[in-house]
């Protein structure tokens, strides 16, 4: 193995999850696959075609670097849409490439049109709300001048959709503020229509919208950590399994599948008498003689100081604790009570082994991190490799 750990992506985990979310959300709304911070750290290269073999279509990046990437994996028949930034350098390729990209600004806007205008074909484009997030979007006079340059220019624009982003679909908290986004955004875009600005398709929901306010479906949805086989939050799945009723057993069934999972091996094992620290500083002491075995993955890989004496990995089906500070590029773990560990043998840092399982969260709650920060943490150097 040129590296020290590997990263495997479950094509029936993601089939599964992308099966349950085409049912859910029903057959009229598109899935726009979101894949800004490579793919949730699951690869951009990787996934783009995958998520293609399983039927999607639409792919949501941040910024023109990932898009990018997600043009050199696609297929000729998906779509790619920029939500964040594009430089003006980089436009001319953009609307070359018919990637469609936000506009949530004049500024940006204007440099669309003249360089669509250069190129003499359209450039098409999102127009992004601002409904109450209050961090982009257009709105009041900016979106009123934004209309009269797409009227004044409209062989050089073609509006692909009109979107917003909501403020934290995940928590109740928001409700009240989020039904204010809703109202305000429905209200724009039919005062959009009267002002003849034909677009194709609204899209506002997240993954976290998309299971707690089916209201904000529409024609598509962005969804994000859930294809991945993550709830938003707690709140948002118990929102889904307190709409299941009061089959027990269905409440109960998590239909969302882990599509990660991380691996690496045993690169040494030692004895070390008790009395003795391990690692650097002096965090942890043995107890009893207790052998100690090496993994080569530290907080340079993603997995964080944090961890270290609190997080576990699975060798040989048992959980085997992290002991001592984890290093930069490797970690230590107990295996004293675990029989026969040698070097060579497979951890998993994430996923199954056996009758045991690693959840992200089981070190991103300790790490006092999100699931998704713990995702995109993990290099995009780590091979990730398509299994069963």
């Amino acid at each position: 193995m040129l590296h020290s750990s590997s990263i495997e992506i479950s094509r029936s985990a993601l089939s599964k999850n992308l099966r349950f979310l085409r049912k859910y959300i029903g057959k009229e709304t598109e899935i726009c696959s979101v894949v800004k911070g490579n793919a949730y750290g699951h690869g951009i290269d990787v996934f783009v075609p995958l998520a293609e073999e399983l039927g999607i279509r639409w792919f949501a990046v941040f910024s023109a670097d990932e898009a990018l990437v997600a043009l050199h994996a696609r297929g000729e028949q998906s779509e790619i849409m920029i939500m964040g930034a594009v430089d003006a350098d980089q436009l001319p390729w953009v609307i070359e490439n018919r990637i469609s990209f936000y506009i949530f600004g004049l500024r940006r806007l204007r440099a669309a049109i003249e360089t669509a205008k250069e190129l003499n074909m359209p450039a098409r484009i999102h127009l992004e709300l601002e409904t109450g997030l209050n961090r982009m979007g257009l709105f009041d006079e900016n979106l009123e001048e934004a209309v009269e340059l797409i009227k004044q220019n409209h062989e050089s624009v073609e509006v692909v959709g009109v979107c917003t982003h909501l403020a934290g679909a995940e928590s109740v908290s928001n409700y009240v503020r989020i039904q204010k986004q809703i109202e305000i955004f429905n209200e724009t875009t039919a005062w959009l229509k009267m002002q003849g600005v034909d677009y194709q398709i609204r899209h506002t929901a997240s993954s976290a919208a998309t299971f707690t306010y089916p209201e904000t479906r529409m024609e598509m949805v962005r969804v994000g950590i859930a294809q991945f086989g993550f709830w938003p939050s707690r709140e948002t799945k118990m929102h889904y399994f307190l709409q299941q009723g009061e089959d027990s057993k269905k409440k109960m069934r998590d239909p969302l599948k882990r599509v990660v999972s991380w691996k690496s091996r045993v690169m040494n094992v030692k004895e070390v008498p008790p009395g003795e620290f391990v690692s650097y500083g002096t965090s942890y002491m043995t107890t009893r003689r207790q052998r100690i075995a090496s993994v080569p993955v530290g907080y340079y890989h993603g997995f964080v100081r944090g961890l270290s004496n609190l997080g576990h990995v699975l060798v040989r089906g048992r959980r085997a604790q992290v002991v001592g500070k984890v290093n930069m590029n490797m970690m230590m773990i107990d295996t004293t009570d675990i029989g026969g560990v040698e070097v060579g043998d497979e951890v998993v840092i994430i996923g199954k082994q056996g009758k045991q399982e690693i959840s992200v969260a089981a070190f991103s709650d300790i790490a006092r991190v999100l699931n998704y920060e713990a995702l995109v943490r993990i290099p995009t150097e780590i091979p990730r490799t398509v299994v069963d």
